[in-house]
Protein backbone atom coordinates (compact mmCIF):
# COMPACT_ATOMS: atom_id res chain seq x y z
CA UNK A 1 0.00 0.00 0.00
CA UNK A 2 1.36 3.34 -1.14
CA UNK A 3 1.94 6.16 1.65
CA UNK A 4 0.45 9.05 0.59
CA UNK A 5 2.20 12.27 1.97
CA UNK A 6 0.40 15.20 2.54
CA UNK A 7 1.81 18.44 2.41
CA UNK A 8 0.92 21.49 3.82
CA UNK A 9 0.63 25.13 1.46
CA UNK A 10 3.11 26.97 2.60
CA UNK A 11 5.30 23.48 2.45
CA UNK A 12 4.04 23.14 -1.40
CA UNK A 13 4.59 27.35 -1.57
CA UNK A 14 8.23 27.27 -0.41
CA UNK A 15 8.74 24.31 -3.09
CA UNK A 16 7.13 26.12 -5.68
CA UNK A 17 9.49 28.65 -5.39
CA UNK A 18 12.37 26.78 -5.25
CA UNK A 19 11.40 24.63 -8.37
CA UNK A 20 11.07 28.56 -10.13
CA UNK A 21 14.27 28.78 -8.39
CA UNK A 22 16.25 26.52 -10.09
CA UNK A 23 14.85 26.92 -13.51
CA UNK A 24 15.99 30.59 -13.24
CA UNK A 25 19.52 29.41 -12.50
CA UNK A 26 19.62 26.92 -15.34
CA UNK A 27 18.30 28.97 -17.79
CA UNK A 28 20.73 32.10 -16.54
CA UNK A 29 23.56 29.70 -16.73
CA UNK A 30 22.59 28.64 -20.16
CA UNK A 31 23.57 32.02 -21.26
CA UNK A 32 27.07 32.05 -19.63
CA UNK A 33 27.71 35.85 -21.22
CA UNK A 34 24.32 36.90 -19.16
CA UNK A 35 25.45 35.70 -16.17
CA UNK A 36 28.85 37.15 -16.79
CA UNK A 37 27.90 40.67 -18.20
CA UNK A 38 25.75 40.76 -14.74
CA UNK A 39 28.73 40.87 -12.98
CA UNK A 40 31.21 42.38 -15.09
CA UNK A 41 28.97 45.38 -15.69
CA UNK A 42 28.66 47.03 -12.60
CA UNK A 43 32.77 46.59 -12.01
CA UNK A 44 33.14 48.70 -15.58
CA UNK A 45 31.03 51.28 -14.15
CA UNK A 46 32.64 51.59 -11.14
CA UNK A 47 36.48 51.74 -12.69
CA UNK A 48 35.03 53.85 -14.83
CA UNK A 49 33.18 56.46 -12.73
CA UNK A 50 36.42 55.87 -10.13
CA UNK A 51 39.01 57.31 -12.74
CA UNK A 52 36.77 60.28 -14.05
CA UNK A 53 35.97 61.47 -10.69
CA UNK A 54 39.05 61.44 -8.61
CA UNK A 55 40.97 64.20 -10.15
CA UNK A 56 38.14 66.66 -9.23
CA UNK A 57 37.56 65.24 -5.95
CA UNK A 58 40.68 64.55 -4.91
CA UNK A 59 40.08 61.03 -4.04
CA UNK A 60 37.64 61.84 -1.32
CA UNK A 61 33.94 62.73 -0.96
CA UNK A 62 32.97 64.40 2.22
CA UNK A 63 35.05 61.78 4.86
CA UNK A 64 34.37 58.66 1.55
CA UNK A 65 37.16 57.71 -0.77
CA UNK A 66 36.00 58.06 -3.88
CA UNK A 67 35.87 54.43 -4.44
CA UNK A 68 33.55 53.46 -1.66
CA UNK A 69 31.37 56.63 -2.56
CA UNK A 70 31.41 54.85 -6.19
CA UNK A 71 30.51 51.32 -4.94
CA UNK A 72 27.88 52.49 -2.54
CA UNK A 73 25.86 54.57 -5.55
CA UNK A 74 26.60 52.13 -8.69
CA UNK A 75 25.59 49.07 -6.64
CA UNK A 76 22.23 49.61 -5.12
CA UNK A 77 20.90 51.57 -8.05
CA UNK A 78 22.16 48.76 -10.39
CA UNK A 79 21.16 46.07 -8.22
CA UNK A 80 17.37 48.13 -7.95
CA UNK A 81 17.16 48.27 -11.92
CA UNK A 82 17.82 44.57 -12.00
CA UNK A 83 15.20 43.06 -9.80
CA UNK A 84 12.60 45.82 -11.11
CA UNK A 85 13.93 44.72 -14.41
CA UNK A 86 13.48 40.98 -13.65
CA UNK A 87 9.69 40.63 -11.55
CA UNK A 88 8.48 43.26 -13.97
CA UNK A 89 8.86 40.09 -16.94
CA UNK A 90 7.99 37.24 -14.46
CA UNK A 91 4.65 37.03 -14.56
CA UNK A 92 4.84 36.84 -18.76
CA UNK A 93 7.70 34.39 -18.72
CA UNK A 94 6.30 32.20 -16.59
CA UNK A 95 2.71 31.72 -17.37
CA UNK A 96 2.63 28.32 -19.12
CA UNK A 97 3.45 27.18 -15.27
CA UNK A 98 -0.25 28.53 -14.29
CA UNK A 99 -1.43 25.72 -15.57
CA UNK A 100 -0.53 23.70 -12.43
CA UNK A 101 -3.18 25.11 -9.80
CA UNK A 102 0.03 24.70 -7.31
CA UNK A 103 2.21 27.71 -9.40
CA UNK A 104 1.00 31.38 -8.78
CA UNK A 105 2.80 34.59 -10.14
CA UNK A 106 3.84 35.61 -6.96
CA UNK A 107 5.99 32.69 -6.36
CA UNK A 108 7.86 33.07 -9.55
CA UNK A 109 7.81 36.78 -8.90
CA UNK A 110 9.33 35.89 -5.33
CA UNK A 111 12.09 33.09 -7.26
CA UNK A 112 13.27 35.66 -9.62
CA UNK A 113 14.00 38.22 -7.01
CA UNK A 114 15.60 36.20 -4.80
CA UNK A 115 17.83 34.55 -7.86
CA UNK A 116 18.72 38.89 -8.20
CA UNK A 117 19.61 39.27 -4.64
CA UNK A 118 22.06 35.79 -5.09
CA UNK A 119 23.58 37.28 -8.11
CA UNK A 120 24.30 40.59 -6.98
CA UNK A 121 25.57 39.13 -3.47
CA UNK A 122 28.50 37.64 -5.35
CA UNK A 123 29.09 40.43 -7.30
CA UNK A 124 29.86 42.25 -4.13
CA UNK A 125 32.15 39.42 -2.97
CA UNK A 126 34.07 39.19 -6.21
CA UNK A 127 34.80 43.02 -5.81
CA UNK A 128 35.50 43.21 -2.58
CA UNK A 129 38.00 40.17 -2.86
CA UNK A 130 39.55 42.12 -6.00
CA UNK A 131 39.84 45.47 -3.55
CA UNK A 132 41.43 43.05 -0.47
CA UNK A 133 44.21 41.66 -3.10
CA UNK A 134 44.62 45.73 -4.53
CA UNK A 135 45.02 46.56 -1.23
CA UNK A 136 41.84 49.25 -1.90
CA UNK A 137 39.91 50.33 1.52
CA UNK A 138 36.12 49.86 1.47
CA UNK A 139 35.03 51.57 3.92
CA UNK A 140 31.62 50.15 6.22
CA UNK A 141 31.55 51.74 9.75
CA UNK A 142 27.94 50.03 9.80
CA UNK A 143 27.25 46.84 8.25
CA UNK A 144 24.37 46.05 9.75
CA UNK A 145 22.76 49.20 8.31
CA UNK A 146 24.12 48.29 4.83
CA UNK A 147 22.32 45.13 4.63
CA UNK A 148 19.14 46.84 5.98
CA UNK A 149 18.96 49.47 3.70
CA UNK A 150 19.82 47.09 0.73
CA UNK A 151 16.67 44.68 2.11
CA UNK A 152 14.96 47.89 2.12
CA UNK A 153 15.65 48.86 -2.12
CA UNK A 154 14.99 45.13 -2.58
CA UNK A 155 12.10 45.43 -1.39
CA UNK A 156 10.63 48.71 -2.99
CA UNK A 157 11.76 46.76 -6.55
CA UNK A 158 10.17 44.28 -5.92
CA UNK A 159 6.91 45.98 -5.27
CA UNK A 160 7.52 48.07 -8.51
CA UNK A 161 8.09 44.99 -10.35
CA UNK A 162 5.01 43.43 -9.03
CA UNK A 163 3.00 46.49 -10.14
CA UNK A 164 4.68 46.68 -13.51
CA UNK A 165 3.99 43.11 -14.27
CA UNK A 166 0.34 43.29 -13.50
CA UNK A 167 0.00 46.19 -15.69
CA UNK A 168 1.86 44.74 -18.62
CA UNK A 169 -0.80 41.84 -18.87
CA UNK A 170 -3.60 44.06 -19.46
CA UNK A 171 -1.19 46.79 -21.34
CA UNK A 172 1.79 45.04 -23.60
CA UNK A 173 2.88 48.41 -24.37
CA UNK A 174 3.14 49.58 -20.67
CA UNK A 175 6.70 48.20 -21.52
CA UNK A 176 7.86 50.80 -23.06
CA UNK A 177 6.09 53.47 -20.21
CA UNK A 178 8.52 51.70 -17.90
CA UNK A 179 11.76 52.64 -19.88
CA UNK A 180 10.72 55.94 -19.73
CA UNK A 181 10.05 55.79 -15.91
CA UNK A 182 12.86 54.23 -15.00
CA UNK A 183 15.71 55.22 -17.29
CA UNK A 184 15.87 58.91 -15.66
CA UNK A 185 16.16 56.99 -11.98
CA UNK A 186 19.52 56.24 -12.94
CA UNK A 187 20.93 59.93 -13.25
CA UNK A 188 18.65 61.55 -10.58
CA UNK A 189 19.35 58.77 -7.55
CA UNK A 190 22.92 60.25 -6.49
CA UNK A 191 24.99 58.13 -8.35
CA UNK A 192 26.68 60.61 -10.54
CA UNK A 193 26.37 63.22 -7.40
CA UNK A 194 25.83 63.88 -3.71
CA UNK A 195 23.16 65.74 -2.38
CA UNK A 196 25.40 67.69 -0.15
CA UNK A 197 27.11 69.18 -3.33
CA UNK A 198 23.24 70.73 -4.38
CA UNK A 199 22.33 73.66 -3.35
CA UNK A 200 19.12 73.63 -0.95
CA UNK A 201 16.65 75.45 -2.63
CA UNK A 202 16.91 72.54 -5.42
CA UNK A 203 16.57 69.64 -2.79
CA UNK A 204 12.71 69.49 -3.23
CA UNK A 205 13.17 68.55 -6.89
CA UNK A 206 15.79 65.63 -6.00
CA UNK A 207 14.88 63.91 -2.50
CA UNK A 208 11.15 62.87 -3.24
CA UNK A 209 12.94 59.88 -4.19
CA UNK A 210 13.71 57.16 -2.13
CA UNK A 211 16.74 55.88 -3.87
CA UNK A 212 18.29 59.20 -3.35
CA UNK A 213 17.95 58.10 0.17
CA UNK A 214 19.22 54.80 0.09
CA UNK A 215 22.44 55.89 -1.84
CA UNK A 216 22.81 58.71 0.63
CA UNK A 217 22.22 56.65 3.96
CA UNK A 218 24.22 53.76 2.48
CA UNK A 219 27.09 56.42 2.28
CA UNK A 220 26.20 57.37 5.58
CA UNK A 221 26.70 53.69 6.84
CA UNK A 222 29.59 53.33 5.19
CA UNK A 223 31.27 56.31 6.41
CA UNK A 224 29.50 57.86 9.70
CA UNK A 225 31.71 61.26 8.59
CA UNK A 226 29.76 61.43 5.54
CA UNK A 227 26.71 62.98 7.24
CA UNK A 228 22.70 62.08 6.54
CA UNK A 229 21.54 65.88 5.44
CA UNK A 230 18.93 65.82 3.60
CA UNK A 231 17.95 62.69 3.59
CA UNK A 232 15.90 60.17 6.20
CA UNK A 233 15.28 56.91 7.30
CA UNK A 234 11.99 57.60 8.30
CA UNK A 235 11.08 58.40 4.44
CA UNK A 236 12.96 55.34 2.94
CA UNK A 237 10.65 53.47 5.84
CA UNK A 238 7.61 54.73 5.30
CA UNK A 239 7.84 54.39 0.86
CA UNK A 240 9.19 50.88 1.43
CA UNK A 241 5.85 49.98 3.96
CA UNK A 242 3.43 51.58 1.51
CA UNK A 243 4.89 49.95 -1.54
CA UNK A 244 4.94 46.49 -0.19
CA UNK A 245 1.28 47.49 0.93
CA UNK A 246 0.28 48.63 -2.38
CA UNK A 247 1.50 45.95 -4.68
CA UNK A 248 0.07 43.08 -2.61
CA UNK A 249 -3.26 45.01 -2.42
CA UNK A 250 -3.14 45.17 -6.21
CA UNK A 251 -2.00 41.53 -6.73
CA UNK A 252 -4.41 40.09 -3.87
CA UNK A 253 -7.05 41.89 -6.53
CA UNK A 254 -5.77 41.35 -10.22
CA UNK A 255 -3.51 38.33 -9.94
CA UNK A 256 -6.53 35.92 -11.40
CA UNK A 257 -7.50 38.08 -14.27
CA UNK A 258 -4.04 39.17 -15.09
CA UNK A 259 -3.18 35.27 -16.15
CA UNK A 260 -6.18 34.89 -18.02
CA UNK A 261 -5.71 37.31 -20.39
Amino acid sequence: MTLVRKRSTLKIWGDVIFAIFLRELKSNFSDKFGLSWALVSPMIMVVTMVVIRRPFDGGENHGLSTLSWVIYGVLLIQFFLGVLGSTSNAIQRNKPLYAFRQVQPISSILAIAVFELLVKFFLVVTIGIICFFAHFEIRIDDPLEVILIVFRVWLIAISVGTLFSLASCYVPEFKKLQMIITRPLFFISGIFFSLQDIPKEYWPYLDWNPLLHAVELARFAGSLSYGNTGVSYFYLDSFTLLSVFFALACYHISWKQAISR
